[in-house]
């Protein structure tokens, strides 16, 4: 899927469906980003093929990834799946075909095996790795608090010089960053190896404007509506 359109603004991506209006990874989050007009929707695939984030924050609602696609394939919307582990990546791929999803779908995962799987699968593929993985503990804490703002500074001067790395490594054409690491200098590290920037999770008008003006291609939210809003404004 091409996630940007020369000259125009970064596209909008609901996180979770739209976590910030309903519960995550459900029906509802799905219908709500739809609502919202984002340009797609992303939501977490599981080993069993189900929607969640982990093993511990299932939905009560619990939706199935065909009952996910099927209901996205009525939809003028991109599909975006992020995968939490490894090893199942042909059952997603197969259930992307069979709804003929293929064109309007992007994969991500923090897992260099599954991008690298899904380049030999389907090369034609947007495939994203994710940065940085859940052990780094930067999206789990509130910023720009004094120790995390200092952590991800370390991090973001790095980033230009990981970024062709993190592509190589993983076979991935497209990079998902977390917004903290965010810089014109990783952008511009990503778009010369062809590779559009995802970043995430913004969800406050400013953060928002503050990368769209360091030229990502692509804005994950909690909030799509609030997203879209500010962009257009």
């Amino acid at each position: 899927m091409r996630l940007r359109v020369p000259g125009d603004g970064p596209l909008v991506i609901g996180h979770r469906g739209a976590a910030a209006v309903a519960p995550e990874n459900t029906l509802a989050a799905l219908e709500a980003a739809v609502a919202a007009r984002a340009d797609l929707v992303e939501f977490d695939v599981g080993p069993d093929l189900r929607l969640a984030h982990s093993p511990r924050e299932v939905p009560r609602e619990q939706v199935s990834l065909d009952d996910a696609l099927d209901f996205l394939r009525a939809h003028e919307i991109g599909v975006h799946l992020d995968l939490k582990d490894v090893g199942y990546e042909s059952e997603v791929l197969e259930a992307v075909r069979r709804h003929r999803l293929l064109e309007r779908a992007v994969i991500s995962t923090t897992w260099p095996s599954t991008t690298r799987s899904f380049a030999r699968l389907a090369p034609e593929l947007t495939r994203a790795i994710g940065y940085p993985r859940d052990r780094y503990g930067v999206s789990r804490l509130r910023w720009p608090e004094r120790v995390t703002a200092t952590a991800a500074s370390t991090l973001r001067q790095a980033m230009p010089l990981r970024v062709p790395v993190l592509l190589h490594r993983a076979h991935a054409n497209a990079l998902a960053l977390h917004y903290t690491l965010c810089s014109r200098a990783s952008v511009a590290a990503a778009h010369r190896r062809g590779a559009p920037v995802l970043a995430w999770t913004a969800n406050d008008p400013a953060t928002v404007l503050q990368l769209s003006s360091l030229g990502v291609d692509a804005i994950v939210s909690d909030d799509p509506a609030m997203a879209r809003t500010a962009l257009e404004g």
